[in-house]
């Protein structure tokens, strides 16, 4: 795993405009909220600055945002960087024929889909979140990108729990994150 974590002043900001709210969705959850994050400029913008400044000149064609908020982060990333924008979606939001994966999330199930023809195969993929938990929604994600012959180079997230150990299912692949949570 790489993390810009303690290496860039502006990682600071980022960190501290990120509220944490406990028992949510439901007891024992401590709640990453970005929204507080989207609401201080600065931050945002040096979020996707640091994200971009990692990707540009890497030859991704690629960048799939998880629903919902990789919906947030991954189209400005992919703008900046000159690639298009794969939204993954939750179950019967996206019309024609799809991949579907399920997969286990910290708190229970869950199911994200692709357009079959969103992706070519040999395309250079990189997958974006806002958080990594038990990592089940990564992994559903780069199934559905490598099932359609993209190759994922990386997995991008804001935040990351590393004691919920989601890297480990990723099998090797990448993973950057701005921010841990412990």
């Amino acid at each position: 795993m790489s993390t810009c974590k303690d290496q860039d002043p502006r990682i600071h900001a980022i960190q501290s405009s990120i509220r944490v709210v406990p028992h949510f969705p439901k007891p024992g959850i401590m709640f990453q909220d970005i929204t507080t994050l989207l609401l201080d400029p600065k931050a945002f913008k040096d979020t996707i600055d640091l994200f971009v400044e990692r990707y540009k000149g890497k030859n991704i064609s690629v960048v799939a945002g998880i629903e919902a908020r990789g919906f947030i982060f991954g189209p400005p990333i992919a703008l900046a960087i000159g690639a298009k924008f794969v939204p993954l979606r939750k179950p019967k939001k996206l019309p024609g024929k799809v991949f579907r994966q399920e997969y286990d999330l910290e708190y229970g199930s869950d199911c994200i889909e692709m357009h079959i023809e969103a992706v070519e195969a040999g395309e250079r993929a990189l997958v974006v979140d806002d958080l990594i938990a038990t990592g089940g929604t990564l992994c559903a994600a780069m199934n559905l990108l490598e099932r359609a012959g993209a190759e994922v180079v990386e997995c991008a997230c804001v935040i990351e729990i590393p004691e919920l150990k989601g890297k480990e299912k990723l099998n090797g692949k990448p993973l950057y994150v701005l921010v841990e949570y412990r």
